[in-house]
């Protein structure tokens, strides 16, 4: 049994008065991506300074304007990378780079030295300030806490002033999830105050859940109350760092950002320390998903994916909201009719708002237009292979045709598993368009009576068609050439047949385009339906075919 009695619940903020869960998102944040930093040194593997330079790249790009480029005090190869950007003028000037460091004299010397030579730089200093951290870590009190960030401040304060450049202050009370809220906000005042910071001098004030450890609400909460209490507040740019212990990464930085935050640091696809960081992509997407601007290129999601996986080295899960390989996927049978259902509406109203059930965004939208929507397997329905037929082929099967080839390819999905679309119409193929015994029809000859009626007929067919590989023909009068052949057929054949519905298409369009016909027969000896069906450029001859086609399913 799970000793769930060694944990203690984390303190919650009583907080009434809270006002964010009357808000909705509006806009966009400011985004910074953490991946070159907070997500580089959570690898197995961590880039080397080339693909580190690949990823910024496609970071600005992507249009992030500003990108956390390393610790480059900590290591050479942070440094070198960094280096390598300056030198080689890769930072555009609309873009910011930031740079972490801890608050001693040593480190930050050696990162403005780093920094040399860029227009503008986000100095990002941090100490942990949490009660456990100050206990069993820093062995430290409060007052001697705080001391470390206004030194910091202090000693970047001094530097900003002779570097040939701008400087913006970031400042991370670390661990800020497990401080005192009310011991945070003195901390982040006490730097504000050392650095000087006006509404034309902002200071970002990052918030960070290093560890997630409560519901999303409470995080929220706090975000707002120390919102609300700095004395300055137009003098901060709030941000927030949420990483994903809970798993409610990407629900904690939603409601922070409703409780009042400014800016959102994260990776893509949720990367980073034990599990992550939060996924700007999610979170964007799902801004995007409700008519808002993300103010991110994001329509181009494959092409993500493999930078990410070539660079990175990890795969992304194919559960992954919006990049994963089965999200947009539905094998369920009443999701593929709904989808189906929801497509088709679509078109016939000529909507200019996207509204398909259970796809909560068009997947062409973000570059996923050759991604199976509907995948069929033993779980589908008859709704899933029609949506499957129209989309990738252009066949518009009548509603109760559905079921009929359904069941076919139900049998196939059972022995082997999914069926890919190619199997699907290889099947369709061998079941209607390729089906040539006992009858095949070979050529046709149309004559109308121009107006003019013979026994209540109007026109005559001569048909060619083989039987049992026998070549025969027959002549017939009917009221159009369907009817004319159908009953050239019964005569000929002895048999007893009843067109029960016809429809037909066009495949695809221009002058050269093909036509499709469906025939719905009957045996009124037996009480046996099917449909047949018919291609051909002329409608004429693909409705003949599609009678043949059903003709053979009946009497096969």
């Amino acid at each position: 049994m799970l000793n769930y009695k060694r944990y203690r619940r984390n303190p919650v903020i009583r907080y009434p008065e809270r006002e964010w869960v009357n808000r909705e998102i509006e806009h966009a944040p400011i985004w910074c991506s953490v991946d070159l930093r907070d997500g580089n040194q959570a690898l197995i593997d961590p880039m080397v300074v080339g693909e580190k330079v690949e990823l910024f790249l496609y970071m600005v790009k992507m249009g992030f304007k500003e990108i956390e480029v390393g610790f480059p005090a900590a290591s050479q190869i942070e440094y070198d990378f960094l280096r390598e950007l300056i030198d080689r003028k890769l930072i555009p000037d609309d873009v910011c780079v930031q740079v972490l460091t801890q608050c001693r004299e040593e480190l930050i010397d050696r990162t403005f030295e780093a920094i040399r030579g860029v227009k503008k730089a986000i100095v990002h200093i941090y100490n942990s300030t949490s009660v456990l951290q100050r206990d069993v870590v820093f062995h430290k009190n409060k007052e001697e806490i705080k001391q470390i960030a206004i030194d910091g401040t202090r000693m970047v304060k001094e530097r900003a002033k002779d570097f040939d450049g701008e400087i913006i202050l970031e400042y991370s009370p670390e661990s800020f999830t497990g401080t005192e809220p009310e011991y945070a906000l003195e901390v982040c005042e006490a730097v504000l105050a050392e650095w000087g910071a006006s509404p034309e001098n902002k200071v970002i004030i990052n918030l960070p859940s290093t560890v997630e450890m409560t519901t999303p609400n409470v995080y929220a909460d706090v975000i707002e109350w120390e919102s609300k209490h700095f004395k300055d507040r137009d003098s901060i740019i709030l941000s927030i760092h949420p990483h994903n212990d809970r798993g409610t990464g990407v629900a904690a930085t939603e409601l922070a950002l409703l409780a009042g935050a400014d800016r959102v640091e994260g990776t893509l696809f949720g990367n980073g320390e034990r599990t992550g960081n939060v996924d700007i992509l999610t979170v964007a997407y799902n801004m995007f998903s409700q008519g808002i601007d993300p103010k991110l290129e994001l329509s181009h999601i494959n092409e993500t994916i493999e930078i990410y996986e070539r660079l990175v080295k990890m795969p992304v899960h194919p559960r992954h909201p919006y990049a994963g390989k089965l999200v947009f996927t539905a094998f369920s049978g009443s999701h593929q009719d709904a989808i189906n259902k929801g497509v088709q509406a679509m078109r016939e109203r000529k909507s200019e708002y996207w509204e398909v059930p259970y796809l909560p965004i068009d997947p062409a939208d973000i570059g996923r237009e050759y991604e199976p929507i509907v995948r069929i397997n033993s779980q589908s329905g008859k709704g899933g292979v029609a949506f499957i037929m129209d989309t990738y082929f252009g066949f518009k099967l009548p509603k109760g045709m559905h079921k009929e080839f359904s069941n076919v390819i139900q049998a196939i999905s059972e022995k082997q598993g999914e069926v890919s679309p190619e199997e699907i119409m290889d099947a369709f193929s061998a079941e209607y368009l390729d089906r040539k015994e006992p009858y095949c029809f070979n050529k046709i000859h149309v004559q109308d009576f121009e107006g003019q009626r013979r026994e209540d007929f109007d026109t005559s067919v001569e048909v060619l068609y083989t039987d049992h590989g026998v070549e025969k023909t027959f002549t017939a009068d009917g009221n159009g050439p369907i009817d004319a052949v159908k009953r050239g057929l019964i005569q000929t054949l002895g048999i007893n047949v009843k067109i029960l519905d016809y429809e037909e298409h066009a495949l695809q369009a221009g002058s050269n385009s093909k036509a499709a016909a469906y025939i719905h027969l009957l045996n009124v000896d037996t009480g046996d339906v099917t449909y047949g069906v018919g291609v051909s450029s002329n409608i004429t001859r693909a409705s003949v075919r599609a009678i043949f086609s059903a003709l053979n399913r009946l009497f096969k």
